[in-house]
């Protein structure tokens, strides 16, 4: 009875923060869509996405300026839910997709092609335009199969996989920084923006490809969340409830990196997203897991009020990803000296 009580008690808080999160979500995306050079006020963004104003209004918002938050949100979500799954495989509140080298392994691979656009005239134009996405989630899975192999003994244990993870990550960033250095000067360019994490110029091209991701794989996770709830116990106890434990942490892998290539590939490396959110979204639940669909709408929340931030706080627009390095360093400062804490206790 008391088990029963708790679980239906922890059901009703996670709705509960979960649509307090999504309309939250709905203001922050009416809020950054309001603002720009032609200021329009909240209600007037609520009434355009509700099919209403007028047809200088419609134009701005779903057209020029729609694409860019809607991007946001996508990106926000996966990387929130990517971040989730990876935290529980590994059973440490440090192993995400930023952390872990995914993020930056997709990084060095997207930045190859867009170098590679700017070397081989139109036909490396293309490439770039069309291996982008591609190319990231090559990057990613690469990535996240070397580190798995490589921390990989008899099990995984969360904190060398963040141990091998940070290396992996670290080599990765050096191949990114060697692209820009023999890129040309417009592509490097470029490819800085891309690198530190921008929204700026997003269109309807860059919402497809997150969104159809997002709509393929949140679905599988939701799906494999018994597994989740198992694989936090440890492998004996996973195992003696019957779970396939190699396939199914295979395959919750494979959906965390695959959402987190594709944002990456839609929006450059937004960090610290993947990172933050579970835990944010664990304390406000409960439970010994971070919540799957929670994290996915504060994913979004936190990507679209971080864009919001860049766009107005200093009177010059900075790329989203700053804005989240700002906002989570201070997070992983407090993650990691709670760990050498409980370490050295």
């Amino acid at each position: 009875m008391r088990m029963g009580r708790f679980s239906g008690v922890w059901r009703a808080r996670m709705i509960a923060v979960t649509l307090i999160g999504a309309g939250l979500v709905v203001l922050a995306t009416a809020a950054n869509i309001g603002r720009g050079d032609f200021p329009i006020s909240l209600t007037e963004v609520l009434a355009v996405l509700a099919g209403s104003g007028d047809a200088a209004q419609q134009f701005i918002v779903l057209e020029l300026r729609l694409p860019r938050t809607l991007t946001g949100i996508l990106v926000g979500a996966a990387l929130g839910l990517a971040g989730a799954i990876t935290q529980t495989i590994a059973r440490n509140p440090l192993a995400s997709p930023d952390i872990l080298g995914v993020t930056e392994g997709a990084t060095a691979a997207a930045v190859f092609v867009i170098v590679l656009g700017g070397s081989a005239g139109a036909v490396g134009g293309l490439v770039a335009g069309v291996g982008l996405p591609i190319a990231a989630l090559v990057g990613g899975l690469g990535t996240a199969a070397l580190v798995y192999g490589l921390a990989y003994r008899r099990g995984i244990e969360g904190y060398r996989l963040v141990l091998v993870g940070v290396g992996i990550s670290a080599v990765a960033l050096a191949i990114t920084s060697w692209l820009l250095v023999i890129a040309e000067v417009n592509e490097a360019a470029r490819a800085y923006v891309w690198f530190t994490g921008s929204l700026n110029a997003r269109g309807w091209e860059h919402v497809v490809p997150v969104g159809i991701s997002l709509a393929v794989l949140a679905p599988v996770a939701l799906l494999l969340a018994f597994g989740l709830g198992a694989l936090q116990f440890g492998d004996d106890t996973s195992r003696g409830l019957g779970l396939r434990l190699n396939r199914t942490r295979g395959a919750l892998i494979l959906v965390a990196v695959g959402l987190a290539a594709v944002a990456t590939s839609s929006a450059g490396p937004i960090l610290f997203v993947a990172l933050v959110v579970p835990q944010i979204c664990q304390r406000l639940v409960g439970g010994a897991r971070p919540p799957l669909l929670a994290s996915a709408v504060y994913g979004a929340l936190l990507t679209v009020g971080a864009d919001l931030i860049a766009r107005t706080a200093l009177g010059v627009e900075l790329p989203v990803g700053i804005v989240t390095a700002i906002l989570g360093a201070p997070y992983l400062l407090y993650l990691l000296g709670r760990r050498n804490r409980g370490v050295t206790a």
